[in-house]
């Protein structure tokens, strides 16, 4: 069936109408126009499958990845870096309009490459096979390198084998020194470990749960600050990016006393608010990852950081002291609302709220927006080459306002 491709949706598919219905179809481009077979239909909308492209949009170059079609990592590879820029800005700026947000965003600071810029990547292995499943299934795309991973990384995926796995996962992580922290998850025998030891520098191997090499976690670096990131804890996985989200932090912190750090992880952006306020809380749930942050807080020299392992509901009914900046960075799910109430009630001068989903930030700053005012909002291409894009959002307390 002929379709014409007329706009994104903000999953990064292609939208198009057919027999009056919307249609969506991933790996398109605004302007192909196409063949696409049914894969599912619903009252209100369809999905399809790409079957073949009649005449490609002339906003459609060559994907660099072999992959692209059929692997369910990348999004946007099918157009330039500056129209998968303008994509994340338009999509975010939708969104917000949708949720009634009168706010336009108009920066996003790209990544200084759309390509090698990860360093950490997920593999499955099916029948002694590595790579990639297909989107939405559990078919394997076999792969033997990754335009989206640190060029360590894929030396390393062309090795895999070695280790006869027949069945399971395998997490490769990297740092700034070209360290090495394998997961691997699989009830197969290892082999040829020893081979893998000598050709790179590993420092650590963990089979399911269990240190078999090593230790179960590398120090990185970004910018000058050092972390311990252990093999199952998170952490940003665009070095250049994080940087320049580190730098932000620094400069929305500058007028900042007393700091609370929400949802904080391991510590990373309570460790860099603490280079200006005169204090800094960091609250989170997960015990190990504060164990981290305490190890953290030490390797960078900051005393003026104190960690607290808590469920962010339970801390703020706890709260005495004021602080006149709430930081938040919370999961995709974004934040519940009976936290956002306690934060009206703590009433800081300001919330600085990282995201890494649009529709879920929208949906806490239009609860937030009878208290507080979006003074700046940035995106950050944390993802190049996929539909994901990072917000940083500085809120000023209304009644702060002259």
């Amino acid at each position: 069936m002929r379709v014409e491709i007329v706009k994104f949706d903000n999953q990064g598919r292609g939208i198009g109408y057919l027999n009056d219905k919307i249609i969506f179809i991933p790996k398109t481009v605004p302007g192909d126009i196409i063949n696409v077979s049914i894969t599912l239909e619903k009252k209100n909308h369809m999905e399809g499958r790409l079957l073949e492209i009649i005449t490609p949009s002339k906003l459609r170059q060559k994907p660099v990845c072999p992959y692209f079609e059929i692997c369910g990592g990348c999004d946007l590879m099918h157009i330039s870096i500056s129209e998968a820029l303008d994509y994340k800005l338009n999509k975010v700026n939708d969104i917000l309009k949708k949720n009634k947000i009168d706010y336009q965003v108009s920066e996003i600071i790209k990544s200084d490459n759309p390509y090698n810029y990860r360093d950490k990547v997920t593999l499955k292995v099916v029948e002694g096979k590595i790579g990639f499943f297909q989107s939405d299934t559990h078919s394997l795309v076999e792969i033997n390198y990754c335009y989206l991973c640190k060029k360590i990384i894929n030396k390393l995926i062309m090795d895999l084998p070695k280790l006869n796995i027949n069945d399971g996962e395998i997490v490769i992580r990297c740092n700034y020194n070209d360290d090495i922290l394998l997961s691997i998850t699989t009830n197969d025998e290892l082999e040829n470990i020893d081979k893998l030891i000598n050709d790179y520098k590993i420092v650590g191997i963990v089979k399911n749960d269990e240190t078999i090499y090593g230790e179960n976690y590398f120090i990185d670096k970004i910018n000058n600050y050092l972390f311990k990131v252990s093999y199952n804890s998170f952490f940003q996985i665009n070095p250049f990016i994080c940087s320049k989200l580190f730098e932000l932090i620094e400069i929305y912190t500058k007028e900042s006393n007393k700091v609370l750090d929400l949802y904080c992880g391991v510590g990373t952006l309570s460790i860099v608010s603490s280079i200006n306020a005169s204090s800094v809380v960091g609250v989170e749930i997960v015990e190990n990852a504060i164990i981290d942050a305490n190890l953290n807080k030490n390797f960078n020299g900051r005393n003026n950081v104190e960690f607290i392992c808590a469920d962010t509901k339970d801390i703020l009914n706890k709260i005495t002291n004021k602080f006149d900046t709430i930081i938040l960075d919370p999961p995709r799910s974004g934040v519940v609302r009976n936290v956002l109430d306690k934060i009206i009630e703590v009433n800081p001068n300001k919330i600085i709220y990282v995201s890494c989903d649009p529709n879920t930030l929208a949906r806490d700053l239009k609860l937030l927006e009878n208290n507080y005012e979006i003074n700046n909002f940035k995106l950050l291409d944390m993802f190049p080459e996929t539909e994901h894009v990072e917000s940083i959002v500085i809120l000023k307390n209304n009644s702060n306002k002259m």
